[in-house]
């Protein structure tokens, strides 16, 4: 028996209402956090271009299994959205252990997602190479870009990171960004619910313009490529991947490849799930991290 989901994702005021602001170099940050006693802390990383909302149908069974801690990261969701920023991997990493700091957490497992996978193996050569004393138990890692070679962006994503990024910011609408979105889901589509939501995260102060600053992470991924996948094959605790194999950005040639690189880690595969598996199969992601209610 796998967990049972919520059937409606709540709206933001209610996510917001959940949450708290943690302060960092002069920005407001979102976070939510929820204790419980006797459990293990588990971190969840959220991916691009959205914020911490995309667990809302994972929260209720993992909370039931773990103290859960997430963060909307600078420049995403319910966070501030500074421009221009020079935005990069290894500051949002460190937010984040700024923020377990902050909350007296020194330990815990990791499940992230897309940009939050980066953000997850900077963690992890931190780790390694003792830049920080917090240890991670498990990482449990969804669908993303771990290897440039195997990471397939959109046409528009790859403008985006380009001379004309600016430009294609400021002219992105609903429309187009809910397009986007259905492309790289799988069988299941994303409900109008969902795209709303996802569509108001990123338009809250302005986001728009800060997305040219924030998908330099691909370039990113290029740049530190060895650290990055050397975190991954040299980490000690248990590794998984879970992927929907019906993403056209990360989806088979992600697991091939992982399989290559890291064949000491677990792979589950999701046949017609697309990039968002927590979203669009969250019952499945729950199983393969064999929870239930």
């Amino acid at each position: 028996m796998t967990g049972s989901a919520p059937t409606l994702p709540p709206t933001l005021d209610q996510w917001q209402a959940a949450g708290a602001t943690f302060h960092w170099r002069g920005h407001a940050l979102f976070y939510r956090y929820q204790p419980n006693p006797g459990k293990p802390v588990l971190l969840l990383v959220h991916g691009f271009p959205s914020a911490s909302w995309d667990w809302w149908a994972l929260w209720p069974t993992l909370s039931q299994h773990y103290q859960l801690l997430s963060a909307d990261m600078l420049g995403f969701g319910l966070s501030d959205k500074p421009h221009p920023h020079r935005y990069c991997i290894a500051d949002q990493a460190r937010m984040l252990l700024d923020l377990m700091a902050e909350l007296g957490l020194s330990a815990a497992h990791i499940l992230a997602h897309d940009y939050g996978d980066t953000v997850t193996q900077e963690l992890l050569a931190q780790q390694l190479d003792g830049s920080t004393g917090v240890h991670w138990h498990s990482v449990t890692l969804l669908n993303g870009g771990l290897f440039p070679e195997a990471h397939r962006p959109l046409p528009i994503q790859r403008l985006m990171a380009g001379p004309v990024g600016p430009l294609l910011a400021r002219l992105l609408g609903e429309r187009r960004f809910k397009a986007s979105l259905r492309r790289i889901w799988g069988e299941t589509p994303p409900t109008e619910a969902e795209l709303d939501t996802l569509w108001q995260l990123l338009c809250l102060k302005r986001g728009q313009r800060v997305i040219p600053g924030l998908i330099q992470y691909m370039a990113e991924r290029r740049q530190h490529r060895t650290r990055w996948v050397d975190a991954l094959q040299r980490t000690e605790g248990p590794l998984t991947l879970i992927d929907g194999l019906a993403d056209p950005i990360s989806g088979q040639t992600l697991v091939d490849r992982f399989r290559q690189l890291c064949p000491h880690g677990r792979v589950v595969t999701l046949p017609g799930v697309g990039h968002y598996p927590q979203l669009e199969a969250p019952q499945a992601v729950l199983q393969a991290m064999a929870l239930s209610d």
